[in-house]
């Protein structure tokens, strides 16, 4: 119980919650004492709806950040104020800025929060208006408690600096050991495969996610601050677990021959799942240890694991004598080889965490450039102009955002609700650009409202000194910000008892509170949900296209490199590297789309099967090409034959003309085949032409084998891109011609 409770308060979210509850009440019980408690609700308020700009990132972004947000949120209410007295104006000029806010996102996550705090204002605005010098004070107090909360975020940060890296690498450690754990999944024989894969796609979008946060935090703060020995580990560490599924995601095995080859002798695949599975839990026993902030025990050896899948090769090769068993010796050989490089990269991480001697050069050339890695944090005019049209899901958001939001004064002014200010919070809190998540937050929110309000109520029947319901205020409050990141429902739970609570120490009508409230969210969240439907919906069907055509040419890219690296040899560049995280980013991208698909209305989930088919293809072709480009990398090849590149250079053709049926959108009018005129050279062929270019420089030796068989492993690959890239083209055009 003590150990969940500690892991539950070491977490980001709690860190965060504990952050703007204390920047939220420090003012109000300080100002109360003195007897001005609105001056410190105001103060109170600023830190509160600056908080959601706070998110990680170096030092000086998050100063920025927070800077912005806090101008932002109090020259919003001062400007709702100034116009108040002039509907005529208020309402066009409240219009412009609600829509201004909602495109802000076309600049990234950062600027997002920062939009969200800026709405959140001009929403809260409309609860308290003042007039003459009281506008400026009240303006200036909330400005005061934005810089307050930054004072606040500053000081959190300077006592743990690296927590909020070591609890995202300890996230990613979970849900790599997850994808590990899912990979030993595999080898049972009765095993539910295309179940296993579907989850694996899964994890690979939540990985691409939390990948691009640490890479934020990490790379970004190595750069502003230095080389500093623990970011150097950090760094180090992330790499790794990078590394971890990258090789992962190149070593694909065909379980079902594999378990027809070894039939009468599993022994062999056993030993190799307990390997998998140790794999992933010696990754989970890091994960532990760092989340718990202690230094890492070894406790048994993966060495020994190696071992113990060695001798089990062995022992299959003596029962079925070495003539006999040549080719599952090899096959086995290479499943050796993959968990050889894993374990080498997990050793390195228990090193890192236990203590252990760390040379130099293991970071080898591994940092460079890695600025390149990072979002341009620029904001030009051009981006936001380029956005401005229907064809931009964010500007259709922010004008569905901004006519809702009119609504709701209408609604308001109509029916003489005394509390617009909640209609248009629910409304923005609970919009979002997709329908799958407003749908979601719509009824979450309702349900936790509900909920929330007859726990607090029931609290209040039987409590009533105001301790107590000052603590349970301070509770409630941090349990609500600790929550919503992670389990919606729950957090507005929670939050809505906060606001009973502190309405409970203002004034005696707790009832006619929890109605109104319940009445107000009911109220804005059954508009947002009718908007999301019926004012230009984006509904996901729409995007697919484009992130078919991002993954399809991010992988093309990925693959034009790695035929570069082949030819050139030499190290790997930067350009190699850039090719390969992005193929890794677009391809999770096309299965988030579809996941979000997946949760809209079943009239509105247009192709479905073929768009899932389509992520699955994009993600083996990634795993294919990734699995040439590490066979590669860590074996010395010879000159890239013409095998090779006639090879190559077709599965190249074939998503060139699956992006250009995509670009022009022709929809089966001009059905494009898939380039054959070299791919009548298939396995056979080709090996013979490779043999017959290394007989003419080599005589028949060990070196001519190993040249043969890189040859037959790289052919064999090449063949099997090809199969997906043509197969990956015929899924498209029946896509579009469906459709």
């Amino acid at each position: 119980m003590i150990s969940r409770i500690r892991q539950f308060t070491d977490t980001t979210n709690f860190e965060n919650a504990i952050k703007v509850t204390f920047a939220s009440a420090v003012p109000v019980l300080i100002c109360s004492h003195f007897g001005i408690f609105q001056t410190g609700f105001t103060i109170a308020l600023g830190a509160f709806l600056t908080y959601p700009s706070d998110i990680p990132s170096s030092l000086r972004h998050k100063i920025n950040g927070v800077l912005v947000a806090a101008l932002i949120v109090s020259g919003s209410t001062l400007l709702i104020n100034v116009l108040h007295p002039y509907p005529f104006i208020l309402y066009p000029i409240t219009s412009l800025l609600i829509f201004f806010m909602a495109m802000i996102p076309v600049y990234g996550n950062r600027a997002n929060m920062v939009a969200f705090a800026g709405l959140l204002a001009v929403s809260l605005a409309f609860g308290h208006i003042t007039t003459g010098w009281q506008m400026l004070e009240q303006s200036g107090l909330m400005l005061a408690g934005g810089l307050f909360y930054l004072l606040v975020s500053l000081a959190f940060h300077f006592i743990r600096p690296h927590r909020y890296t070591e609890l995202q690498l300890a996230e990613c450690m979970r849900l790599t050991s997850k994808y590990l754990k899912l990979r030993g999944d595999l080898w049972d024989k009765e095993a539910n495969r295309n179940k296993i894969i579907e989850k694996q796609l899964n994890l690979q979008v939540e990985l691409n996610t939390i990948h691009e946060n640490i890479r934020e935090v990490v790379i970004r703060t190595r750069f502003s601050s230095g080389h500093s020995d623990r970011n150097r580990k950090l760094l180090l560490v992330f790499i790794s677990l990078v590394e971890i599924m990258e090789l992962a995601l190149s070593t694909s095995f065909d379980h079902r021959k594999l378990h027809e080859k070894f039939e009468g002798n599993e022994f062999v695949l056993k030993t190799y799942q307990n390997l998998a599975y140790n794999l992933a839990a010696h990754l989970k026993k890091i994960r532990q240890s760092l989340e718990k902030g202690q230094k890492y025990v070894i406790e048994s050896d993966l060495f020994m694991d190696l071992q113990a899948f060695e001798t089990a090769i062995k022992e299959y090769e003596t029962q079925l004598g070495a003539s006999e068993a040549a080719e599952g010796v090899y096959l086995l050989t290479s499943m050796l080889h993959y968990a050889e490089k894993q374990v080498e990269r997990i050793k390195l991480m228990e090193r890192v965490f236990s203590g252990g001697k760390l040379e130099t050069k293991l970071m080898g050339n591994r940092d460079k450039d890695l600025e390149k890695f990072l979002a341009p944090t620029y904001y030009p005019w051009s981006t936001l102009k380029e956005n401005l049209g229907f064809s931009s899901s964010i500007f259709r958001h922010a004008l569905r955002l901004t006519v809702t939001m009119m609504f709701g004064f209408l609604i308001a002014g109509i029916f003489k609700l005394d509390n617009v200010y909640w209609i248009l919070l629910t409304i923005v809190v609970i919009m979002k650009p997709g329908y799958g998540m407003t749908k979601d937050r719509t009824f979450q929110r309702i349900i936790g409202t509900v909920v929330g309000g007859i726990v607090a109520f029931g609290i209040l029947y039987f409590v009533h000194d105001s301790v107590s319901i000052g603590t349970l205020t301070i509770l409630s409050m941090i349990l609500g910000f600790t929550f919503t990141a992670t389990n919606y429902k729950i957090g507005v739970t929670f939050v809505t008892m906060y606001v009973v609570f502190l309405y409970a120490l203002l004034q005696p009508d707790v009832n006619t509170v929890i109605e109104l409230r319940i009445l107000d969210t009911v109220t804005g969240a059954t508009l947002a949900f009718i908007a999301n439907y019926f004012l230009w919906p984006s509904w996901e069907y729409m995007s697919v296209p484009a992130h078919l055509r991002k993954s399809i040419e991010a992988n093309r890219n990925y693959l034009s490199e790695i035929s570069r690296f082949y030819n050139a040899k030499g190290d790997v560049t930067t350009d190699y590297r850039l090719a390969r995280k992005n193929a890794f980013i677009e391809t999770g991208n096309l299965m988030a789309s579809f996941q979000r698909m997946s949760q809209e209305p079943k009239s509105k989930q247009k192709q479905l099967p073929n768009i899932y088919k389509l992520a699955v293809l994009n993600h083996t072709l990634l795993s294919a090409s990734a699995s040439l480009g590490t066979y590669i990398q860590s074996h010395k090849t010879s000159k890239a034959s013409d095998a090779f590149n006639r090879v190559s250079d077709v599965v190249i053709k074939n998503l060139n003309k699956t992006l250009a049926l995509l670009n022009i959108q022709e929809k089966g009018n001009e059905m494009l085949s898939p380039e054959k005129e070299d791919m009548a050279l298939r396995f056979i062929e080709l090996k013979k032409i490779r043999e017959k270019e290394l007989a003419e420089g080599i005589e028949q030796s060990d070196e001519f084998r190993l040249r043969m068989q890189e040859a037959q492993l790289v052919i064999e690959q090449l063949v099997n891109l090809s199969n997906l890239s043509e197969n990956i083209l015929k899924t498209t055009q029946k896509l579009l011609s469906d459709s």
